[in-house]
């Protein structure tokens, strides 16, 4: 009688066990201030990110992958909780997640997840429901205990991480974990200035982020020495864009487009490339999907897994996104379809200006000295623009 009872125990908790390891494993890497084509795998043809490459190569790049906003902290909000800004009670720069907001983490956590969540928070505090465990990183980058923490990780169950770099984040700092760029072969976006102040800073944000494709490549290593990397879900996305004039905070491309490369190979069987739109609160409903756990309501997300099967799919006709405070007072809002975008601006009467784009940081300050000089063309003068005059 004790032999049978051993045996049934031991094959439920072998059955237990087979359905934990069989549950996919989530890691969500998210950059700080990256735009979309600022990566090897998006065509840029200096700026070295090896890893991220890698993973597009054998997974799949999405070409339409768009933010519901250009900010910090609104933007973490929106992803966490799978919902637009507006709707997550913390729309504008440093406004805290409410408690009332699910954060689709602790849905995980609650179905028997291991959670952590390391590097930038910027959404609550360092305590939160959805995570088992939150750090600050460590390091340059905050990323420093990445690998450490996919390491130490409970064996026994299933993860999600979310790896949140401070890269590329200004202000810059330079490490040994990355290539340092020379200013003279930067690539100046149109809307910048072409001069020296402009070159270095942007060769400096070439080096972060190439530093967080260090990381990223650190912890893939990891997870191929564990035999986990097969039954793990990667996706590399972004914050907002670069922290530069006409970039950050707004709801142009440079701004609002975001790096989203996904790697599953339980799914994606060979490399592709994706023209379908995505937008980044459809984080949610996917993970949420693959680990068997029940959507709730109020995530405003749609799984993007049928695309993962093909990459010809469509789960969305249209992006939305919005601007709201960042620094300055703002409020826009954009609509996306097919090759259109619409943006409405509500305040007409005012340029519409981030820190990034005024004199507070390098190239911002010698693009404002460029105008004010009368050097500059028609390409840079829509950060300047003012639609109603007083």
């Amino acid at each position: 009688m004790k032999l049978i009872l051993l045996t049934t125990f031991g094959l439920l908790i072998g059955t237990f066990c087979h359905a934990e390891t069989s549950r996919p494993n989530f890691i969500f890497f998210i950059s700080d201030d990256i735009s979309q084509e600022d990566h090897g795998c998006y065509g840029h043809p200096v700026i070295q990110t090896p890893n991220i490459d890698g993973l597009a190569s054998s997974g799949m790049r999405f070409d339409q992958a768009y933010l519901t906003i250009s900010s910090c902290s609104p933007s973490r909000c929106s992803i966490i909780t799978g919902r637009y800004p507006h709707n997550t009670g913390a729309p504008e720069l440093h406004s805290k997640l409410p408690d009332d907001q699910i954060r689709f983490p602790e849905l995980l956590r609650d179905a028997g997840y291991y959670t952590a969540l390391s590097g930038k928070n910027h959404m609550f505090d360092e305590t939160d429901r959805a995570f088992d465990k939150i750090t600050h990183g460590g390091g340059s980058g905050g990323s420093g205990d990445w690998v450490e923490l996919v390491r130490d990780r409970p064996q026994e169950k299933p993860f999600f991480f979310w790896f949140a770099a401070n890269d590329a984040h200004r202000g810059w700092t330079v490490s040994e974990d990355a290539p340092e760029y020379d200013p003279a072969k930067v690539v100046v976006p149109p809307y910048n200035v072409d001069g020296p102040v402009t070159r270095e800073d942007l060769s400096l944000y070439y080096h972060e982020v190439s530093r967080f494709d260090h990381f990223v490549g650190l912890v893939r290593s990891e997870l191929e020495r564990q035999g986990a990397l097969e039954n793990t879900f990667i996706v590399v996305g972004s914050d907002n864009g670069r922290p530069f004039p006409r970039a950050k905070s707004r709801l142009y491309d440079s701004g609002i487009k975001t790096p989203w490369v996904v790697h599953f190979p339980k799914v994606i069987k060979q490399g592709a490339a994706t023209q379908s739109f995505v937008s980044v609160i459809d984080l949610s409903a996917t993970c949420l999907e693959l680990a068997g756990v029940e959507i709730p309501e109020c995530v405003q997300g749609q799984s993007f897994l049928p695309i993962l099967k093909n990459p010809e799919v469509s789960v969305r006709d249209v992006i939305f996104s919005e601007q709201n405070w960042h620094v300055y007072r703002n409020h826009s809002r954009l609509v996306r379809w097919g090759d259109f975008a619409y943006i409405r601006n509500n305040f007409p009467n005012q340029m519409n200006l981030c820190a990034e784009s005024d004199i507070t940081y390098p190239a911002g300050k010698e693009l404002w000295q460029a105008h004010a000089a009368g050097e500059t063309t028609k390409n840079h003068w829509q950060t300047f623009f003012q639609p109603i005059s007083k």
